[in-house]
């Protein structure tokens, strides 16, 4: 490890210990910096200024110690940044989409941090800034945009924005014509608002002090927020909501849902006054989502066993699953991603064999055609359309050597046209670079998909340096598509490699199953076998392995971290859910009860207790050597709270047994999504490149 050892550098901070246990089931914890969670957390997010001084303190000493470790980096870390921007067309913008008599999109002016939203005629012409972030963003340290949405009728803009990096998001009112914001300020939303069919008004989510979406509200515009009609409000703490509306403007749809169990409630745009309908009772373990269709909606669904998915339609007059009658049905090992239903056409997202697919749906006929690639490894996005009446729809599409493409595809005529190809300014030439995929069999047998990039004089003899990136939760897929930032360590001879590890859903449902509750060591003990199948290959060495995950992604870096230390040459985590047991212990805290069927509940179980104990990162750090390892976090962050990251790397400090650093570095002025802006973005990435290359001696 290259991190200079000299007396002028500070010692590492050292958090005081004090006196704090909890019993559960009849076990006792210590956790002696439990006092690193502020006691008035719900008041920090929203004004970061009133953190105590004794925390504030200690992270300010974590900022200047990883400051001065890391010193002589600027350079490198200037010199990242600059080909990271390269890589940028700055004055991006996107291709219009059109929507009645306008097409609407986004655009970056030169050095700007945050998007301009823009509509043209329809046919062409003049640009028309509706809403310029850099504009909202002037004199704010932190500043994200939310939901933009305009109404039907083209007149209004409904926006909101983030200035404290909490996510507590406010939404204000645009008239277009004039460019000014009306009276109606909305606080404490979930960061969209969705238009009644008279554009009216607006449905929107409200966060309660723990920022849970507990309510929705109708809010009719000139009134003071505390006159909003109330829609619906959820009343167990266990359950996400969202609300949202459709494209023909006929229906509101209001989502509620934890990891595994669905409802939806539905009420008519133009009566926000109306009950909303239930189409399907929660039931445990059954997922479902609604899609508009005209005289039906469309549902995807895992009931009747579709553990992969299938789709049934509803007649929206009654739409019980008494009525519900099949269109496509389940497919073991294909995975329904997701669907949208036009006039003419259902049009489905899906995976195979580890691959994306879109398939077109003729509604009249049911005959199918379907839209692929024949690349090793690629990404395929759905964008749709704002229109329901409509033959074309656009997909985007990219590969880890193919920068990301744009395309109309006409579902009637099936003809594809190429609307826009990503530009790399500073040049990209696709045939510098390799992408494999390979297959890592893991410790049950299973065999774990590995997403690999590297550039073609990179020998694979074992000396390459590789950064490993990681996730494994929710379902969530990894795609292996373009990504400009790691061409500036593959360019310095890394192997930029996926792993695409059980908890996601890389090869179907069953695959998340394998990784999620019970089931969560799978999720690490892959990781991994893929770093080991790596080294086996001659591809790279173990102390040549910088291991990367965030989130949930950082729970895993925290794992292997206790597993598998030998196995790693460095790690990163970046806002690292590490302190699983006492997060899920807590009931109070924003995403704990929603978590429950990730992870198991150990307030009510045991079982779930002594499983989620025998893992989890914080409470398994041990007396035995770690690589170096760099976190990173958001003081406001609501979904991976700071003190999680801060305890864990003061247990690493008190119990390991190696000199490698562990660094701490929090962003005081942000939250979970890291710095806003994308520049700013890319100094932060610039900064964990930089750690990387030290690591393994790049530097």
């Amino acid at each position: 490890m290259n991190f200079a050892k000299t007396a002028s550098l500070p010692a590492a901070p050292v958090a005081p210990k004090h006196d704090h246990s909890h019993s559960h089931h009849g076990v006792t914890v210590t956790d002696p910096y439990h006092w690193l969670r502020a006691e008035n957390w719900q008041e920090v997010f929203k004004d970061p200024a009133t953190l105590s001084p004794e925390i504030r303190a200690h992270l300010e000493a974590e900022n200047a110690y990883q400051a001065a470790l890391t010193a002589g980096e600027e350079e490198l870390r200037k010199m990242l940044f600059a080909e990271m921007k390269g890589r940028i067309k700055e004055d991006d913008s996107s291709v219009p989409m059109p929507d009645g008599p306008f097409a609407y999109g986004s655009s970056f002016v030169l050095g700007g941090e945050q998007p301009r939203f823009f509509r043209t005629p329809r046919g062409g012409g003049a640009e028309e800034i509706v809403l310029d972030g850099d504009r909202e963003a002037e004199g704010k340290p932190y500043f994200r945009l939310g939901g933009v949405d305009h109404s039907s009728d083209h007149s209004r803009l409904v926006w909101s924005y983030d200035d404290k990096g909490s996510e507590f998001y406010t939404l204000k009112i645009r008239d277009i014509a004039s460019g000014t914001d009306l009276a109606d300020l909305i606080a404490n939303t979930g960061g969209s608002g969705d238009w009644d069919a008279a554009n009216t008004g607006i449905f929107y989510t409200a966060l309660d002090d723990n920022h849970r979406p507990s309510k929705i509200f109708h809010h009719r515009l000139s009134d003071p927020q505390s006159a909003d009609r109330l829609i619906y409000e959820e009343t167990d703490p266990g359950f996400f909501m969202s609300v949202g509306g459709t494209r023909t403007n006929d229906w509101i749809f209001i989502g509620i849902n934890d990891h595994e169990t669905t409802e939806y409630r539905v009420l008519p745009a133009s009566d926000p006054s109306a009950k909303p309908i239930i189409v399907a009772p929660r039931q445990t373990g059954i997922e479902y989502e609604l899609e508009e269709g005209g005289d039906v909606f469309f549902i995807l669904t895992n009931s009747g066993g579709a553990k992969d998915f299938r789709i049934m339609s509803a007649p929206v007059a009654d739409p019980r699953p008494e009525n519900w009658t099949e269109l496509v049905p389940h497919e073991p090992g294909r995975l329904i991603l997701a669907i949208m239903g036009f006039r003419d056409h259902l049009v489905r997202l899906e995976r195979k064999d580890g691959l994306p697919r879109i398939v077109v749906r003729e509604r009249a006929s049911g005959e199918e055609h379907m839209i692929a690639f024949d690349e090793e490894a690629y990404s395929l996005g759905l964008v749709g359309s704002l229109e329901y009446d409509t033959s074309v729809i656009r997909f985007s599409y990219s590969s880890m050597t193919t920068p990301s493409q744009l395309f109309d595809y006409d579902m009637k005529t099936r003809e594809r046209t190429l609307l826009k190809t990503q530009e790399v300014p500073s040049g990209h030439d696709p045939e510098n670079y390799v992408t494999l995929r390979l297959m890592a069999k893991a410790e049950d047998g299973e065999l774990v998909p590995v997403s690999i990039l590297h550039h073609k004089d990179t020998k694979l003899d074992g000396s390459a340096p590789c950064l490993l990136y990681g996730y494994g939760s929710y379902g969530i897929t990894i795609p292996a598509s373009f990504n400009t930032n790691c061409l500036s360590l593959v360019g310095r001879g890394f192997v930029y490699a996926i792993a695409h590890i059980r908890g996601g859903k890389d090869k179907g449902f069953a695959w998340y199953e394998q990784g999620r509750r019970e089931n969560k060591a799978k999720t690490f003990r892959d990781f991994i076998a893929v770093a080991r199948h790596l080294v086996a290959e001659n591809i790279t060495a173990h102390d040549r392995i910088v291991a990367q995950g965030g989130s949930a992604g950082g729970m895993l870096m925290g794992a292997i971290a206790n597993m598998a230390p030998q196995d790693f040459g460095a790690i990163v985590a970046e806002v690292p859910f590490v302190d699983v047991l006492n997060t899920m212990l807590d009931a109070s805290l924003p995403l704990t009860p929603p978590e429950w069927p990730e992870w198991g509940n150990p307030l009510a179980s045991p079982i779930d207790y002594g499983r989620i104990a025998s893992w989890s990162p914080y409470d398994n750090v041990a007396a035995q050597d770690y690589p170096p390892i760099l976190a990173l976090a958001g003081l406001t962050d609501p979904r991976v709270t700071y003190w999680e990251p801060a305890k864990w790397v003061a247990r690493l400090r008190e119990m390991k047994t190696d000199d490698h650093p562990v660094l701490f570095k929090i962003n005081m002025d942000a939250g979970h999504a890291g710095a806003s802006g994308r520049f700013s973005r890319l100094e932060e990435i610039a900064y964990v490149y930089a750690f990387a290359l030290k690591a393994v001696g790049k530097v």
